[in-house]
């Protein structure tokens, strides 16, 4: 999209606030003044609606009777409310590559409210690129519109993957350009969370001895987000457990799926299990397990395989903000959180193994499987296999035994992997079940679609041209990443040599 000239922000105009159907509220702003600072969005010049997630509106009650393209561009700009809400900035800390900030917070974020969705839950709507606020760090407070659609096509993608993430309701640009590297699009996404609290929350209070203020965040996350621990004997305690328990069992799910974070920082952790902030994210294409995209993770501390093992830091990051709420005897509590916090390899294991056994056909565990497993992996790495062809293409051959030439074909040695599937054929056919029963239970956790950043990024780069027709396209795809769209099979392909873009970026 080519950038206009600097249009002058109108000046914020009262026409009262818009009915759209669900009835917002602020549970969130019913904490203490310290936790957040209460302000409206900076409004922008030319709202235009880009993209409205309608589904996900359905499910979040509104009338979509009422949404039409200019209403929802001045929602979702921030240039007017709808009934009942109250935007805020969040405060928050966090360590950021391994470094302690104890001042973060929402720098171009604004929780708008909550609404309570279809199905009884109670969600955030959270406007990202609204303007600056008291924690924007001499930045602008705005969003370009790259990273903007980058949240948007992931995001979803995640979604339709079964994974838990925030999700993207509306895009939309401003009419207003942003300075980065040079002047880009400006741009404004409406992101929906289960919430927007995060490890860094609760960091940012125990930075300040503030005991007061963990006890009201240590209740409100369990009203919220684990209502089943209200009358566990240490809440402090049975939080981090349950926080564990969530993240355990979320990045294995991204290693399954070969998504990489990018900036696993302690305030990009929430306390809901859901993934959160999109930044440099990338998913893999060869396997390989030290794979980096972010530009700005130049020793590769948030690296694919090195997930696990930060999720387990982040969360000790947690224990460490709590453990005055788990006993007043500094001992005893180290004691105790050390020995929840032990749990966590066991956790990630076996939901990784059960996951990755799936992926291959297998769900009753066997001695040998774990091997049998690793040793794909090793001929993939090995030959720079596909990470996602690879195993939809076994499912092939799980219902076709003589299909193995498209499997083969994206290895670049072959005899790796002929010695792998002659072990593994052998133990599929020790199971008692149909090859086509075996394929499609492969195929429904094998994805054939993934958001590759060379097509996300060929999508920014049409997009700033001014063309959104690949952006909604790759939307429409990947929200059905397990069936094969024939007519799509091209998005399905990983990069050629000249297609690779092998760099993430922060939004920031």
């Amino acid at each position: 999209m080519p950038v206009p000239p600097t249009p002058s922000a109108p000046d914020a105009v009262d026409l009262g606030p818009i009915q759209l159907g669900p009835v917002f509220d602020n549970s969130y702003g019913r904490l203490p003044e310290r936790f957040f600072a209460r302000q409206p969005a900076v409004p922008v010049a030319a709202p235009r609606l880009i993209s409205l997630n309608r589904p996900l509106a359905l499910q979040l009650g509104f009338d979509l009777d009422r949404l039409d393209p200019e209403t929802a561009a001045a929602i979702f700009s921030g240039n007017r409310l709808p009934l009942g809400a109250d935007p805020l900035a969040q405060a928050y800390a966090g360590h950021q590559f391994g470094t302690f900030v104890p001042q973060l917070g929402d720098g171009r974020a604004l929780l708008l409210g909550e609404v309570i969705d279809r199905d009884g839950r109670r969600v955030d709507l959270q406007l990202k690129g609204a303007g600056e606020t008291p924690w924007s760090r001499q930045g602008d407070g705005r969003a370009a519109l790259g990273p903007v659609l980058r949240e948007y096509v992931v995001s979803e993608a995640m979604h339709a993957l079964g994974i838990p993430t925030t999700r993207a309701l509306a895009m939309i640009t401003t009419g207003q350009p942003v300075l980065r590297e040079g002047l880009l699009p400006g741009a404004i996404l409406t992101r929906v969370a289960a919430s927007h609290i995060r490890v860094g929350t609760f960091q940012y209070f125990a930075a300040r001895d503030d005991g007061e203020a963990l006890t009201l965040l240590l209740n409100h996350v369990i009203e919220r987000h684990y209502p089943e621990l209200r009358d566990a004997g240490n809440r402090a305690l049975a939080l981090l457990e349950a926080v564990m328990a969530r993240q355990a069992a979320l990045v294995a799910r991204w290693l399954q799926v070969g998504f990489i974070h990018g900036v696993m920082n302690t305030d990009n952790m929430a306390v809901s299990g859901e993934t959160i902030d999109y930044g440099p994210c990338a998913f893999m294409d060869a396997y390989d397990p030290a794979t980096v995209f972010s530009s700005i993770d130049r020793q590769g501390r948030y690296a694919y395989a090195n997930q696990p093992a930060l999720a387990h830091w982040n969360l000790s990051r947690l224990a460490e903000s709590l453990l005055d709420l788990m006993d007043p005897d500094q001992e005893k509590a180290i004691a105790l959180a050390t020995e929840v916090l032990g749990r966590f390899a066991d956790l990630f294991r076996d939901a990784w193994t059960t996951g990755m056994l799936a992926k291959i056909g297998i769900d009753e565990i066997r001695d040998g499987d774990t091997a049998l497993l690793q040793g794909l992996l090793e001929a993939m790495k090995a030959g720079g296999a596909d990470y996602t062809l690879t195993f939809r293409r076994l499912a092939d051959v799980a219902a076709d035994s003589g299909a193995t030439g498209p499997l083969r074909d994206l290895f670049l040695g072959m005899e790796g992997i002929d010695a792998w599937a002659e072990l593994w054929t052998a133990r599929i056919a020790a199971d008692c079940r149909a090859p086509d029963e075996r394929a499609a239970a492969m195929r429904r956790v094998n994805p054939a679609f993934i958001p590759r950043n060379h097509r996300v990024q060929q999508a920014i780069d049409a997009a700033m041209a001014g063309d959104f027709g690949p952006f909604e396209t790759l939307v429409a795809v990947l929200s059905r990443p397990f069936d094969d769209q024939p007519a799509q099979a091209a998005l399905a392909e990983p990069p050629a040599p000249d297609e690779r873009v092998l760099k993430t970026f922060c939004g920031t």
